[in-house]
């Protein structure tokens, strides 16, 4: 087996071959197996399209020319249903009309009879890099602005989302309040999502975890040769966000000369970088959070006043999980679901004596600590977790 064999063997690469001649769909059948892949054969178009949106496939390779449905409706109907496979177009009686055209609607490459072997295997390797390409860029996406969401039927979460889905559409400035581990971030990511600029960049900034002498350049950026380990020039949060949405998360730890330039960002829509006296216009929706109480902070001279106002346009507060305990079976359920996903752990179930434990428990660390818990209880309980296995690993 060639080492291009056993590098797209481990990835697992799943090819399907739409094509009404015998001849043709065995040759090239042969020649993808012999280097390591799974090949599915289908002999018409309509047949191609019923495989390939039953299964899912790294490339799939289509005649034009087939009896039912010809190859370019195949290609367009799979592009419309979001088919993620890398479509390569065959056909015997190929121009670079037909090729151009098959390349608009979508097709990954065109290839022309007779067949290469070296140009086929060359075009799979292509598309499979392609396919894996994008399905990396899901998972990168997705982590990116989380998979987490607000779980739970209380009035109290109701109400949150209620406000979330009204607020969301407007440019308004929000401030989000509530404990620890509360769910403060899945509100912000909720507003950018629900937006008119959900297209554009989400940007989060936790003003807690940054040095309060390297806040500013975070932020605002700094030019070259700004301050000693200036090497070069920097964009900050707020230019990476622009045109999107900026979520400055626990605001009530910035120091109060970051606050200021911020207030000033948020007054006139445009920044200097430090070092530089140049203005730098932005369109930014801030989203800020936090775990204190802003006006406690204003009165001790901790945070500015004007900027409380500027950010609190509208005021949406997270409820801690122990105003919410009724969405605890709902939120067990959940974590199960998505821990076993992540880690591949096998599932198991609570016993509603468990739940029961975990609803009659106080929760400081509110949904990240019933996360945390859930985690530890699919590592160290038995196959039904039990009211036992609660009193020894959480109680």
């Amino acid at each position: 087996m060639t080492t291009f064999a056993r590098i797209n063997n481990r990835l697992n690469v799943k090819v399907l071959i739409i094509d009404d001649e015998r001849a043709i769909r065995n040759s090239l059948k042969e020649i993808i197996e012999y280097e390591g892949h799974t090949v599915s054969l289908a002999e018409n178009g309509k047949q191609g399209y019923e495989a390939a949106m039953a299964e899912s496939f790294d490339a799939i390779f289509c005649d034009i020319k087939m009896p039912e449905m010809d190859g370019v409706e195949v290609l367009q109907k799979l592009v419309e249903e979001g088919c993620e496979a890398s479509i390569i177009m065959i056909s015997g009686h190929g121009d670079i009309d037909t090729a151009v055209d098959c390349i608009k609607k979508g097709a990954f490459d065109f290839i022309q009879k007779p067949l290469d072997l070296n140009r086929i295997l060359i075009t799979v390797k292509n598309a499979t890099d392609k396919t894996k390409l994008v399905a990396q860029t899901r998972i990168l996406k997705k982590k990116a602005y989380g998979t987490d969401r607000m779980v739970g039927e209380s009035a109290a979460i109701a109400r949150v989302r209620e406000i979330i889905e009204k607020v969301a559409p407007t440019p308004a400035r929000v401030l989000i309040t509530g404990g620890n581990g509360s769910g403060k971030e899945l509100v912000a990511r909720s507003l950018h999502a629900l937006s008119d600029r959900a297209a554009q960049p989400y940007v989060e900034v936790n003003c807690a975890a940054i040095p309060s002498e390297l806040i500013e350049s975070e932020l605002f950026g700094h030019e070259k040769g700004s301050f000693t380990s200036a090497i070069r020039q920097h964009k900050g949060k707020f230019e990476q966000a622009d045109g999107g949405t900026l979520f400055l998360d626990e605001i009530g730890d910035m120091s109060l000369a970051a606050q200021a330039k911020v207030l000033r960002v948020l007054q006139e829509n445009k920044l200097s970088r430090v070092g530089s006296d140049a203005d730098i216009k932005v369109d930014v929706r801030v989203v800020a959070a936090t775990n204190k109480n802003l006006l406690a902070e204003i009165e001790k001279g901790n945070f500015r006043e004007d900027l409380y106002h500027r950010l609190s346009v509208i005021v949406i507060h997270v409820p801690s999980l122990d105003e919410r305990k009724e969405d605890i079976p709902l939120l067990v359920d959940y974590f199960v679901e998505k821990i076993c996903n992540e880690t591949a752990m096998p599932r198991k179930t609570f016993s509603a004596e468990a739940v029961k434990l975990l609803q009659e428990r106080s929760w400081k660390g509110n949904i990240r600590e019933l996360h945390n818990v859930v985690e530890r209880l699919l590592i160290l309980g038995d196959s039904e977790i039990s009211a036992q296995n609660i009193r020894d690993y959480v109680l």
